[in-house]
């Protein structure tokens, strides 16, 4: 494994491809090939609601990778730090990485006609920088950095999500129409008819109201 790891925070996700777009132009990369990528996953109905879910995937610098054992002239290497890149000067276009890897992390260049791939933009790392994707990301969704460290971060948002969820269930907010309602002191709502439809005999139109804080 690499000694950094880029973890998503899907929750926070909104699949704008703004990783998508800022990887390829820090690459200078033409239209085709994406080292890293949004797949979509549905919508599906969950609780009567379309939901869908955005997942990052970048390449995972695998322990072993099968890419550098499956590149005949040893183009597709492996850092001390455990980031798999490409030497282009070594690339002869093979395509023998794309076909061993798994999860497609090696992409075609047509204009090089040469492999290019993701490799934590190396060259901003060594310079103290995040990777483009990263530094880029239109909700801050996409963390960078040690594998001890991220954990952490982890479980704060996990904890945060369970109690949120909890305290959402225990004390829902009130569906209550906005226009002549008002909180009684015990925490619940009655409804007072407005002047508006004593005269016209009329209901008007009625808004959802949250509770107040």
């Amino acid at each position: 494994m690499s000694d950094y790891y880029l973890f998503q925070d899907q929750d926070n996700c909104i699949g704008c491809l703004s990783c998508q777009v800022h990887c390829k132009a820090h690459k200078g990369l033409p239209v085709g090939p994406q080292p890293t990528q949004i797949v979509t996953v549905g919508p599906k109905m969950v609780h009567g609601l379309p939901r869908a879910a955005f997942i990052y995937m970048p390449c995972f610098h695998c322990q072993r990778p099968w890419c550098v054992s499956a590149c005949p002239t040893g183009a597709m290497q492996k850092r001390d730090d455990g980031i798999v890149f490409v030497d282009e000067s070594l690339c002869v276009g093979c395509k023998s990485c794309m076909l061993a890897c798994p999860w497609g992390a090696p992409q075609w260049n047509p204009e090089t006609r040469k492999v290019v791939k993701c490799d934590y933009c190396m060259d901003r790392l060594d310079q103290g920088l995040l990777p483009a994707c990263v530094n880029n990301c239109t909700t801050s969704c996409l963390h960078f950095g040690k594998p001890d460290a991220l954990p952490n971060l982890k479980r704060e948002r996990y904890a945060k999500k369970v109690a949120f969820d909890r305290e959402r269930d225990e004390d829902p907010v009130p569906q209550a129409p906005a226009r002549g309602w008002r909180e009684m002191g015990s925490g619940g709502i009655t409804r007072e008819e407005t002047k508006a439809e004593r005269i016209h005999g009329t209901p008007l139109p009625r808004k959802i109201a949250k509770k107040k804080k």
